[in-house]
C-alpha cells in the first residue's frame, strides 16, 4: 500500500494503524501528488490511498494520472473533505471509494479491502448524496448553451475565469466563499478534461464564454 498524505503525523498514524493488521504492509509514502503518482509507479501497491488537498499537484489530478499510469492500482481516498464537488470530482478521476479521515479502523481495513477486490466503497453520509445525486440528475440546458456538462453556476464561474478575474474576486462577484470557488474550478477542469486555469480560459473563449 503507498500513503500519500502531505501531514508526515496523519502518515505516521496511518502506517502504525495499519501496522496492526496483518493484511496490509506500506511499501511507500508520498508527501504531494507528483510523489504519489511516482512511487505508485515505481512500486505498483494495489492500493493508494490518496489525500486530496496537497501541495503542487493535488490528490484528484494524481489519481486520474495514477489511473493512465497504472490501471490496476485501485485509489481510495481518505480526506477531511466532503463537498460534492470534490467527491464528484474524485470519483470522475478514478477513485474507487471516498472515505472521510475520522473513520474508524475497521471502516478503512474495509473500505482498502473492498477497493483492491475492484469494489466501490464510500462513507455512509458520501453515499447518500451519491445515491440522492443520481436519483435527482441535473437539469438539462438548451442544445446551444456552451458546455452542457457544466451546471450553470460552473458556467458562470468559468465565464469570470475566462475575463482573467482571479478566484478571490470570482468569489466577491458572485458572493460565494474563496473555498466554493476553488472547489467549482477544480469540478470544471475535471468535466472540461483539463489540468489549469490556463487551458480552462482557452476552451472557454473558443466557445465565446468572456469575450
Amino acid at each position: 500500500m503507498l500513503l500519500a498524505d502531505d501531514h508526515p503525523v496523519v502518515r505516521r498514524g496511518l502506517a502504525a494503524l495499519l501496522g496492526t493488521l496483518d493484511e496490509f504492509e506500506v511499501v511507500a509514502e508520498a508527501e504531494d501528488g507528483e510523489g504519489a503518482v511516482r512511487e505508485a509507479q515505481l512500486c505498483r501497491p494495489d492500493v493508494v490511498l490518496m489525500d486530496v488537498r496537497m501541495p503542487g499537484m493535488d490528490g484528484v489530478e494524481a489519481t486520474r494520472r495514477i489511473r493512465q499510469a497504472v490501471p490496476d492500482v485501485a485509489v481510495l481516498v481518505l480526506t477531511m473533505y466532503d463537498d460534492d464537488a470534490t467527491v464528484f470530482t474524485a470519483m470522475q478521476a478514478g477513485a474507487r471509494g471516498y472515505l472521510l479521515k475520522g473513520a474508524e479502523q475497521d471502516e478503512i481495513a474495509d473500505g482498502i479491502k473492498a477497493v483492491a477486490r475492484g469494489q466501490a466503497i464510500f462513507g455512509p453520509g458520501i453515499a447518500t448524496r451519491l445515491l440522492q445525486h443520481f436519483a435527482n440528475p441535473p437539469v438539462e440546458v438548451a442544445a446551444d448553451e456552451p458546455f452542457p456538462e457544466l451546471t450553470a453556476r460552473e458556467r458562470e464561474i468559468l465565464g469570470l475565469l475566462s475575463q482573467g478575474r482571479r478566484t478571490a474576486q470570482i468569489a466577491e462577484t458572485l458572493h460565494l466563499s474563496p473555498k466554493t470557488v476553488s472547489n467549482n474550478l477544480t469540478t470544471i477542469f475535471a468535466k472540461l478534461e483539463v489540468t489549469d486555469r490556463t487551458a480552462a480560459v482557452l476552451r472557454a473563449r473558443e466557445r465565446g464564454l468572456g469575450a
